[in-house]
C-alpha cells in the first residue's frame, strides 16, 4: 500500500476514534465518521467493510503496537524478570495516558457488558496482551526470581485496576489527588511518574525473592 493510501487510513481511524469516544459504538455511524473525515462512504467501505471492520481496526491498531512492544521485553534475554517488570510498567503507564480517546472508547465498550461477537472479538484482541503480561510473570516464577505463590491474574487486576478508576472517575481522581487529571501536562508531570514508583514499590517486596549471597 502506497503512503497515500496509508495516510489515508490513519486519518480515518483517528477521526473514527474520536467519534466512538463522544458518542459512542451505537451512536456512531459510517456515514457521520466518513463526512468528519471528508471522504466519502465508498472509499471507507473499501478499507474497513463495515463499521465493526472499523471499530476493530481501531483496537488492532492500538493494541498491536503495544503487544509487539511486551513481545520484545519477553523476548530480551539479557533483562531479568524484574527488570521485564519494571519495563512493562514503564510503557503500560506512559501508553494508557498517551490516547485518551482510545481509552475512553476502550472503557465505553467494555463497561456495556454485553456479549457478542463484537464483544468477543474486542476481549480476545485485549487477552492477548494480559497473557503477555502472565508470561512475564509465569518466568519469573519458574526461574525462581519471584516467589511462587505469586497470583499473577490479582497482580495484572491491581495494575489494570488503578488505570481503570483513575482513567473513568476523572472528577472524582481530580478532587482525590488535587490536580486535573484530564490535564495532559498534569498527567505526565505529576501523575505518571507518581504511578511508575507507586506500582514498583508496591510488586518488588510482593514479586521478588531476595537471596542471600553473604557467606555464613
Amino acid at each position: 500500500m502506497d503512503k497515500d493510501k496509508i495516510d489515508k487510513k490513519d486519518h480515518i481511524l483517528e477521526v473514527a476514534e474520536r467519534v466512538f469516544s463522544e458518542v459512542g459504538y451505537d451512536g456512531a455511524s459510517t456515514r457521520m465518521i466518513s463526512g468528519e473525515a471528508g471522504v466519502n462512504m465508498a472509499m471507507l467501505n473499501y478499507y474497513f467493510g463495515s463499521k465493526e471492520g472499523l471499530f476493530l481496526a481501531i483496537f488492532e491498531h492500538r493494541i498491536a503496537t503495544f503487544r509487539s512492544l511486551l513481545a520484545d521485553i519477553n523476548n530480551d534475554e539479557s533483562t531479568t524478570p524484574w527488570g521485564k517488570i519494571e519495563k512493562y510498567i514503564d510503557t503500560y503507564v506512559d501508553r494508557i495516558f498517551s490516547n485518551n480517546c482510545f481509552q475512553k472508547m476502550l472503557y465505553q465498550e467494555l463497561s456495556v457488558g454485553k456479549r457478542g461477537e463484537l464483544s468477543d472479538k474486542i476481549n480476545k484482541i485485549l487477552l492477548n496482551n494480559v497473557n503477555q503480561f502472565f508470561k512475564i510473570v509465569q518466568d519469573g516464577i519458574d526461574s525462581g526470581d519471584f516467589r511462587k505463590d505469586a497470583d499473577i491474574q490479582l497482580i495484572c487486576a491491581t495494575i489494570y485496576g488503578i488505570k481503570n478508576y483513575i482513567m473513568n472517575t476523572p472528577y472524582v481522581s481530580s478532587e482525590m489527588f488535587g490536580f486535573d487529571m484530564k490535564d495532559e501536562k498534569e498527567l505526565e508531570e505529576k501523575f505518571k511518574p507518581r504511578l511508575k514508583n507507586y506500582l514498583i514499590a508496591l510488586l518488588k517486596p510482593y514479586l521478588v525473592i531476595e537471596h542471600d549471597h553473604t557467606n555464613k
